[in-house]
């Protein structure tokens, strides 16, 4: 499995890198919170519509217990696509490092 740091993650955003960054938990976690230019997909006919094969795809879910993540990682290889990476500790390890996030459960107060 090809994974990326959260370090790594936050240069590419922060570069505003070509790639395509997925949140793989469902529909009210994503608009409850998410990382900055996250996409959501829900499932294979989501994937299919917002994803080319050859995209830089980088999926994450809540945390490293979560298998959300690792199950759409395997899903997308097994489908074709062939840059694929997980952020395996997910949008909780974002949030421990202080960094943005967005959603409709996120406070806007300081």
């Amino acid at each position: 499995m090809n994974l990326i740091s959260r370090q790594e993650l936050k240069e590419k955003l922060d570069k505003h890198d070509d790639f395509k960054l997925v949140m793989v938990l469902g529909e009210w976690h994503y608009r409850a919170a998410h990382i900055p230019s996250s996409l959501h997909i829900g499932g294979p006919d989501d994937a299919a519509k917002l994803l080319e094969l050859n995209d830089e795809i980088v999926v994450y879910c809540s945390n490293e217990a979560c298998l959300a993540s690792k199950i759409a990682y395997e899903q997308l290889v097994a489908h074709g696509y062939t840059n694929v990476r997980r952020y395996a500790q997910g949008i909780s390890d974002w949030m421990d490092a202080g960094y943005p996030i967005e959603g409709e459960r996120v406070s806007s107060e300081p």
